[in-house]
């Protein structure tokens, strides 16, 4: 188990370097000047050749992707001030760290994609098992149904229909704000129940389905029908047997699906004016402040592989034949 791990770890950090490298080359292959983003248009040559003296524009760019990579590790020196590790840069916005404006928006997202997962997994999955062992019944037909039409529904059409059905009109859930977990811990679940449920509506149809499927799949299985041949009771067999089958596949597909989650947290965000990554990627963009948009796709990227890591690691403990590979 522990060689398996350092593999996958191993692996993880060769696949954020390749991430960073090819980021940060790509920053410079854009046709904005970051000297003339950083001071305005109103900057005269000597300005401009001094910003690109301060922020280390002048060297080869291999030299300054070296300083860059140091400095998420060490911290650096820069002209407006020390930036602290993780040093993402300063924002060209308003000449704010990267990571201190990442670091006050990431619980939002973060808080929204775990719910958000908790919720389609314990309803997709529920349904899924409940439709496999009754299949054909008027339950599994109603459930495949509203499969369907949640997969065929998007987020910014349902959202502004929930906002006003159940916290406009009935009250029974908040429209969804900014988590506060220092102040408000309580009251920052809450708040994200609406946005939690919006998002998870085309991510649990999907599992519903999926979950299905391969419950009967396994229930076919001959190892099942020979555990149900030596008298082993229905219930024992369906979740001894067919679930610890059924898991392995789905814990992948949620490891695959980790990047869909992020990206849909960025759409509840936008939908329900929520100031998350998502939100911040988008204005990043808008403004051209390209520290920070390249702060936020690698600290996302991160972020991803991650989770994909800790995905491995548990599809490890469920099925010992991984750990193998």
């Amino acid at each position: 188990m522990l060689r398996f791990l350092v593999r996958r770890v191993l692996g993880a950090i060769v696949i954020l370097i390749l991430i960073s490298a090819v980021t940060y080359f790509l920053f410079f292959a854009l046709p904005a000047d970051p000297a003339l983003l950083s001071c305005g248009k109103n900057c005269g040559p000597q300005q401009v050749a001094l910003i690109h003296h301060n922020l280390g524009l002048d060297q080869p760019i291999p030299v300054q992707y070296w300083h860059y990579m140091v400095g998420l590790f060490a911290g650096r020196d820069m002209p407006i001030g020390h930036c602290n590790a993780p040093c993402f840069g300063f924002s060209f916005a308003n000449q704010q760290p990267v990571w201190d404006i990442i670091k006050d928006r990431y619980p939002t997202t973060l808080t929204l994609a775990i719910m958000g997962a908790a919720i389609f997994l314990t309803i997709g999955v529920g349904l899924g098992l409940i439709s496999a062992a009754k299949q054909g019944s008027l339950f599994d037909k109603v459930a495949s149904g509203i499969s369907l039409t949640g997969q065929s529904v998007q987020i910014y059409f349902i959202g502004p229909l929930a906002i006003y059905l159940f916290a406009d009109t009935l009250g029974w859930l908040d429209r969804g704000h900014d988590v506060d977990w220092a102040h408000d811990p309580v009251g920052s679940i809450t708040r994200m129940i609406l946005p939690a449920l919006v998002m998870s509506v085309i991510f649990w149809s999907n599992y519903s389905r999926q979950t299905r499927s391969l419950m009967v799949e396994q229930l076919s299985e001959e190892h099942v029908r020979t555990a149900r041949a030596k008298g082993m009771s229905w219930r024992y067999v369906f979740f001894r047997y067919a679930l610890r089958g059924a898991m392995g596949p789905i814990v992948t597909i949620f490891g695959i699906d980790l990047g869909s989650v992020f990206g849909g947290a960025i759409i509840t965000e936008t939908t329900f004016g929520l100031h998350g990554i998502g939100q911040l990627a988008v204005a990043a963009v808008l403004q051209t402040d390209l520290p920070l948009e390249m702060g936020v796709m690698l600290f996302s990227a991160a972020s991803i592989v991650l989770f994909n890591v800790l995905i491995d690691a548990s599809y490890a403990f469920i099925d010992p034949r991984i750990r193998l590979a």
